[in-house]
């Protein structure tokens, strides 16, 4: 069963380690090259994160030395993973390789900088959030007690992901800036967010809300924060699947996936706790839905959107 997993901060982890960590191997990782390849990923995405209390000054250079690390310990020292540049390359991948795609959680590196985003893209960028649970320039988080909308930049930012066929992501907006981005967006998309009916969390979608992406043709790819999952944090994998099961209700079906946030979480679902386990959410999902169902949520749902969009 092939995974994409649309969600992990494996480089800020591989960024504050300053070299000291193996992508390959390293136990402080749980989305490293031999968990990915035990649990059958088939294409991890790596989120570009910056510290929001970081000095200004300093934003875009981390987010350089991220990317750095992504060419230098997870491709260059990993000849399996390969490097997804084009829409396409999902589709050329062979076996024994792992896909490998660049994410932008928060445009906080760029400040009001377009020229900063274009350079990421150039890098390799293909999905970005506006923002991360702070206020930036763009946007406000989920974190932000303001809850306001897109500022004239972020919908510059909108615009230009659209124009390069990039995806926006509404992981981690507040609800005024995910309506925003849901009637700006060309190509909207959760990479890791849950269900609010089933968890009350703020970072997760109400029912309105994951609607409007269904309907707009856009994916929603749960995630395995347990506070995410199960208000108490004593979360399980058949907790998980109620996110799934709520979602499907929605009409989303065949528009769900997964972003599990390894290497930005600190605990764990349980019998979930790195890319190695996947396999027991595989198990339990097959229990309940379908070879199609799952192969979908695995990974078919999120190659599908590929090709409704970039074919």
């Amino acid at each position: 069963m092939n995974i994409i997993d649309l969600h992990c901060d494996a480089l800020l982890k591989l960024y504050d380690g300053k070299g000291r960590l193996a992508y390959r191997d390293a136990g402080e990782l749980q989305a490293n090259l031999v968990r990915l390849e035990a649990g059958g990923v088939l294409v991890q995405c790596f989120a570009i994160f910056i510290e929001p209390n970081m000095k200004a000054e300093e934003k875009f250079q981390a987010a350089l030395d991220q990317v750095h690390y992504f060419y230098t310990e997870v491709l260059g020292k990993n000849p399996e993973m390969k490097h997804i540049r084009e829409w396409s390359d999902y589709a050329q991948l062979k076996d024994g390789e792992v896909g490998a795609m660049l994410t932008l959680e928060g445009v906080d590196a760029i400040g009001n900088d377009l020229h900063k985003l274009s350079i990421l893209h150039q890098l390799g960028v293909r999905s970005v959030g506006l923002t991360w649970n702070n206020a930036n320039l763009a946007a406000d988080g989920a974190g932000e007690p303001r809850g306001g909308g897109l500022t004239l930049f972020g919908k510059e930012v909108v615009g230009f992901l659209n124009a390069n066929r990039m995806l926006t992501d509404v992981s981690h907006l507040s609800e005024k800036a995910f309506w925003d981005v849901a009637e700006l967006a060309d190509y909207p998309f959760a990479s890791h967010s849950n269900a609010r009916a089933i968890c009350d969390h703020p970072r997760n979608l109400y029912d309105e809300q994951a609607k409007a992406l269904f309907n707009k043709g856009g994916v929603i790819h749960v995630v395995f924060c347990p506070p995410f999952v199960k208000k108490d944090g004593n979360a399980t994998i058949d907790d998980l699947i109620r996110h799934i099961d709520h979602l499907c209700s929605l009409g989303g079906r065949k528009q769900i996936g997964f972003g599990s946030d390894f290497d930005g979480i600190g605990t764990f679902v349980n019998d979930l706790e790195d890319a190695s386990k996947y396999p027991n959410l595989i198990n339990e999902l097959q229990k309940r839905y379908s070879e199609e169902d799952v192969k979908g949520f695995a990974s078919q749902n999120f190659l599908n959107y590929i090709s409704r969009n970039f074919d």
